[in-house]
């Protein structure tokens, strides 16, 4: 699942939203929107973000929170690295092939401490 897609899941579960409901009210077919929310499928476009949006009637910060999730829900990200510092590269690989054996809280703490490293807030 991506950030996008448990925001989406936790936002119909709130409003007691079926899949089917809410595709059929903003275009799109129940089986993408399953697919979106399980991380199967990539970011959403902003034109269906903006649907979303307008769907749930979420607005300001809440608007922009979500806009920055699906932003950020890319479920095969690919780097590229030639030109960078050999750590960069080392950083990248190692991520890779072992991403799938840290936990979450192990996940959060690496993500605090890379945007500590870019000055964005945790």
């Amino acid at each position: 699942m991506t950030p996008f897609g448990e925001k989406l899941r936790t936002l119909r579960s709130e409003r007691r939203v079926s899949q089917k409901d809410m595709a059929a009210a903003i275009g799109v077919s129940a089986a993408y929107l399953s697919a979106l929310e399980h991380g199967r499928r990539g970011a959403p476009t902003w034109t269906l973000i903006q649907k979303i949006i307008g769907y749930f009637n979420i607005i300001w910060d809440d608007a922009e929170e979500l806009a920055r999730l699906a932003e950020a829900s890319h479920p095969r990200v690919k780097l590229d690295t030639s030109g960078l510092n050999p750590a960069a590269t080392e950083l990248a690989n190692l991520l890779a092939e072992n991403i799938e054996k840290l936990d979450e809280a192990e996940l959060r703490r690496i993500t605090a401490s890379i945007r500590a490293a870019l000055g964005r807030r945790p």
